[in-house]
């Protein structure tokens, strides 16, 4: 009877911060003038007005990229990218590694589950569910490496041919030349900004309109910032311009908000999901039937593993599953899954009038759209199919000199021998405790 061939195991797990900026997951750590992080957006940080500017202000680049590598017994080494700087390396090491070392690669839904619930007292979202999501996808490159397989065929092989993209950027005509099928643009002005800013942003998106014509989609970004009445009112005041989509108007917390937007605008659609987290976050989501589509991030949400299981939630409902960014990691999600109707493609140039890679020059051989599409074809290599360019590796910093904690502390406040003689009551103090310490 044949047996089954030996599989390689995890020998080694690596972290590396990406130096500089511009390469890597960290989206918006990118000079300064991009469009991304210095033109007018409504963000949750808006209401206060030194917060407006630039996005940076607030720090929405603070925790920067990160570079995990998965090396099997075989040699064979999977890797991806995302957010999370520092931090992100630390929990690689000090926490998770623990799960990986020595364990069966293919165990994705085994080695996903130790992690999330190793992290729940201080996890369950944010940042630590985002570490946990590049490991997975490292898993998920390495396995289509040892296997020669792309991830997309792992994951139950393509339901289409190609990918059809929209665009996020700051000009729906270039998008539109670009050979995109829509253009996403984000909302200026946040509520604070009273009825001044509602109108601003009126006017801002009838010119979109006006600029790409009555049957061109056009979708708007609300990055978190609205509440329910404004929502509703903005809403109201730009029906006649045709808006595909209004996106994440709220928090992903506020539940209860997206069922009464919707319940004032039920003709119009409601999308959000790209700051949530795990099955756990999308369930309540999905199950109020407020929302049109979802977008979950799979470098955020839990990765590929976790993803998967969204999806499948999500298509018990008939809710399509449309992916935030997230590059390749991204592409061979939507290519395999029947209810993945599209992709975003975030606009990567300083200007967002050109398709430039999604994660700088990390890579070489990152798969772009082209005319505002991919195909099956432009996946076929192994894992992701992702090659680190050796320019960006010299931008790779090791996380070992996060680890190496310093043995020598500060040392214990000194007992000064002090002695005073009072000469009237003839107190004497002795041994008083000196509060400082020698150099």
């Amino acid at each position: 009877m044949a047996s089954v061939k030996a599989f390689p195991t995890i020998k080694s797990i690596r972290s590396f911060v990406i130096g500089g900026v511009g390469s890597g997951g960290d989206y918006h750590n990118v000079k300064g003038g991009h469009w991304l992080i210095d033109s007018p957006i409504s963000t949750p940080c808006s209401r206060w007005e030194k917060y407006r500017a630039s996005r940076t202000s607030w720090g929405i680049n603070v925790l920067g990229s990160f570079f995990v590598e998965i090396e099997a017994s075989d040699g064979t080494v999977g890797f991806a990218t995302g957010f999370g700087g520092p931090p992100a390396c630390w929990l690689v090491h000090q926490h998770f590694e623990r799960f990986l070392i020595g364990e069966d690669p293919r165990n994705t839904n085994h080695l996903f589950e130790q992690m999330y619930r190793a992290s729940m007292f201080y996890g369950r979202k944010g940042l630590p569910v985002a570490v946990i999501s590049v490991i997975d996808l490292a898993l998920w490159d390495l396995l289509g490496k040892i296997r020669g397989e792309p991830v997309y065929k792992l994951i139950g092989g393509n339901t289409k041919d190609r990918i059809d993209f929209y665009c996020t950027g700051p000009d729906p005509p270039a998008a539109k030349k670009m050979g995109f099928w829509g253009a996403k643009v984000p909302l200026p002005y946040c509520p604070e900004e009273g009825h001044v800013g509602l109108k601003k942003n009126v006017e801002f998106l009838r010119k979109h309109r006006e600029s790409v014509g009555p049957d061109f989609p056009l979708m708007v970004d609300c990055y978190m910032s609205l509440n329910v009445p404004y929502t509703i009112e903005i809403a109201k005041a730009c029906e006649d311009l045709n808006i595909n989509w209004w996106e994440e108007c709220l928090s992903p917390d506020d539940t209860d908000g997206f069922e009464q937007i919707k319940r004032a605008h039920p003709t119009i659609k409601f999308t959000t999901g790209e700051h949530e987290y795990s099955r756990y976050g999308f369930r309540k989501l999905i199950e109020g039937r407020n929302l049109d589509i979802i977008q979950p991030d799979v470098m955020w949400l839990g990765g590929m593993t976790e993803l998967l299981r969204v999806a499948a939630m999500a298509s018990a409902y008939d809710i399509p599953v449309v992916p935030h960014a997230s590059g390749p990691y991204s592409y061979h999600f939507v290519i395999s899954q029947p209810n993945t109707p599209f992709q975003e493609y975030l606009a990567n140039s300083p200007d967002g009038r050109s398709v430039l890679p999604v994660f700088g020059d990390l890579f070489v051989d990152e798969p772009i759209p082209t005319d505002g599409f991919l195909t099956a074809a432009d996946l076929d290599k192994p894992g992701f199919g992702l090659t680190l360019n050796p320019v960006a590796r010299a931008k790779l910093i090791p996380s070992t000199y996060l680890l190496a904690i310093p043995t020598n502390s500060l040392p214990p406040p000194v007992i000064e021998e002090k002695k005073e003689v009072n000469g009237v009551n003839g107190r004497h103090v002795e041994g008083e405790l000196v509060g400082k310490a020698k150099a």
